[in-house]
């Protein structure tokens, strides 16, 4: 029979034509099926595959491609070359993100939101992976996979279990900041595009000049924020639990894009030892009062992924990926983050993940002596000399990129931060709050907190009171507790 050329060829994964995908091939019709049916082989075995491990945690995300646009000029503070010009665009890549659901978990479930960005920058990608919060619940990562834990399944009912919960904020009440903003409105956010975004931890800029100073990062939705009642985000967990994702796919195929404003704290570097908090505590803000937000860019997604988990579920994000003119602080949450973030993505989409599209930078990827492993996808540096030093003309350092110093002292030892007022924050917040908003706040907590155990309810209660009096007595009014055991 002649090939008709126009027609496309159903082929295997080596490029041999596929004669039959209808059909087995069997001993007659009725079988047994023939293991020589080797088309038939390498589609159950790829299928058996197609699933990577989910994320451990921001298992449930969406993304889009876009770009960022410098607004204004920040030279004075970092040398970062995709910051070096008024009006410069670096493409982009985002992901919005539960926090402790499962991939199949609900978009409206009362969750932090993840807020992470890759910008492929000319001097190799930029990520920073932050969250819809300015805080988060822990300041130190020896305590995260114990609060993770605890936002997980029981290991025997493989329930959510209240109990975990609330014992573990009870008993770690530095957590107070953050499951403030968690059960106000503002953990439950109408869309991806109707909350903002913070960098959440404190970084380093540093300037051509070798001067650094540290700085806190501020999205501002330009949707205006939205967010749910209670009520309807638990009607809308049902009826349609990935409405977010959804929303932002069609607001971008309609042309509506998604875009926010983008803001820097500043700090000089001598502040970070008289500020009243410790600017490094990532369960903390800096106070707008103190150090203004001044505006730096403009952050635009105008274009959806092609494929959902080639560039959704395969992206790789770690605040480890840094470029010269940004740092690092001395931020604990933020060091063991350092860490975690590219062995989880390690683990998931292998050691050379790197190397997929979604994760590749615009630089040369291949400029270093890293080679072989599990689904390397290139030419794995071909001849070229694999080993440094060399005399061969391979990739060499620059020290001209070596990040300023900054000093540090201290005695070796396991030791808390310096500073421990984990109630002045909550309690500025809370009173922050409309009557309607505290309404929602305390009736969103106690409806949390009735199936936890007694005493558990007493501790969490006294971290509320000691934010603020009437924060404490309205939630042990709610949960039934007198005013004298509550104390």
């Amino acid at each position: 029979m002649t090939e008709n050329k126009n027609k496309k060829i159903l082929r295997t994964a080596q490029g041999a034509p596929v004669s039959d995908n209808q059909n087995s091939v069997t001993a007659g019709s009725r079988g047994p099926v023939l293991m020589q049916d080797f088309h038939l082989t390498e589609k159950l075995a790829h299928f058996n595959r197609e699933r990577i491990p989910e994320r451990v945690v921001h298992a449930k995300g969406a993304g889009a491609h876009g770009y960022f646009e410098v607004t204004n000029d920040v030279t004075k503070w970092t040398k970062a070359k995709f910051l070096s010009n008024v009006g410069k665009r670096t493409p982009m890549f985002a992901r919005f993100s539960t926090v402790a659901g499962e991939k199949g978990a609900a978009d409206a479930e009362r969750d932090p939101r993840g807020f992470a960005l890759k910008f492929y920058t000319e001097d190799g990608n930029y990520d920073l992976v932050g969250n819809n919060t300015p805080v988060f619940f822990i300041r130190d990562a020896i305590k995260f996979p114990d609060f993770i834990h605890t936002q997980k399944r029981h290991p025997a009912t493989n329930c959510k279990d209240p109990n975990a919960i609330w014992d573990f904020w009870s008993l770690s009440p530095e957590s107070l900041h953050q499951v403030t903003i968690l059960f106000s409105d503002r953990g439950t956010p109408k869309t991806n595009r109707h909350m903002n975004g913070y960098g959440s931890h404190t970084f380093k800029w540093t300037n051509a000049d070798g001067e650094s100073v540290w700085v806190k990062y501020h999205f501002k939705t330009e949707q205006g924020i939205e967010n749910y009642t209670n009520e309807e985000a638990v009607k809308l967990a049902g009826v349609d639990p990935d409405h977010a994702t959804r929303d932002l796919y069609e607001s971008i195929e309609k042309g509506d894009y998604p875009a926010w404003k983008v803001y820097v704290q500043i700090m000089p570097l001598e502040d970070a030892d008289r500020y009243e908090f410790d600017p490094f505590d990532v369960t903390k803000v800096w106070r707008q009062s103190d150090y203004p937000l001044i505006p730096i860019g403009r952050m635009v997604l105008d274009s959806n992924p092609k494929n959902y988990f080639a560039e959704v579920e395969q992206s790789a994000f770690s605040p480890a990926n840094i470029v010269p003119g940004i740092d690092f602080s001395p931020d604990k949450m933020l060091q063991g983050r350092l860490f975690a973030y590219g062995d989880a993505h390690r683990y998931r989409v292998g050691g050379n993940g790197d190397l997929l599209k979604i994760n590749r930078p615009i630089t040369e990827s291949n400029a270093n002596y890293q080679r072989d492993g599990v689904m390397r996808c290139d030419d794995n540096g071909g001849d070229s000399v694999h080993y440094e030093p060399n005399s061969l003309g391979g990739p060499k350092e620059s020290p001209e990129h070596t990040p300023a110093p900054f000093v540090v002292s201290g005695t070796v030892e396991s030791v808390a931060y310096d500073k421990d007022d984990h109630y002045t924050q909550p309690g500025d917040l809370y009173r922050l709050l409309s009557e309607r908003e505290k309404s929602r706040l305390i009736s969103n907590i106690v409806g949390a907190m009735k199936p936890v155990k007694k005493e558990i309810q007493l501790r969490q209660i006294e971290h509320f009171r000691k934010a603020d009096p009437e924060y404490g007595a309205r939630v042990a009014e709610g949960l039934g507790v007198p005013a004298t055991a509550a104390k």
